[in-house]
């Protein structure tokens, strides 16, 4: 093996871990009942996040030095555009949520 394919099979298996890592802490807190309300949905909120870092740069090997200013601003407007649609179902169905109660 060549030191290119050992820094390769090292990075995918760091980034598997911390992968691993970052579902294993939401799925525990929820199943152990540890953290109840709006503390569980943060952690989850924050451990989904932090998953998406991991695999962006662990599997997909995006960074801001080596990759190109298109692709970076193109993945920043799928973000922009997730953000919305993700953002605006949960307020609608917060705001219809509000208004059956």
């Amino acid at each position: 093996m060549n030191h290119s394919a050992e820094r390769s099979l090292s990075t995918y298996l760091a980034g598997f871990v911390l992968a691993v890592v970052l579902t294993a802490i939401p799925f525990a807190l929820v199943w152990g009942g540890l953290l109840t309300g709006s503390a569980v949905y943060f952690v989850i909120a924050v451990a989904a996040v932090l998953q998406v870092i991991v695999h962006l740069v662990f599997f997909l090997h995006i960074d801001l030095k080596s990759t190109p200013v298109e692709n970076l601003f193109f993945l920043a407007f799928a973000a922009v555009l997730i953000f919305i649609m993700v953002g605006g179902s949960l307020w609608i169905m917060m705001d219809l949520h509000h208004r059956m109660q």
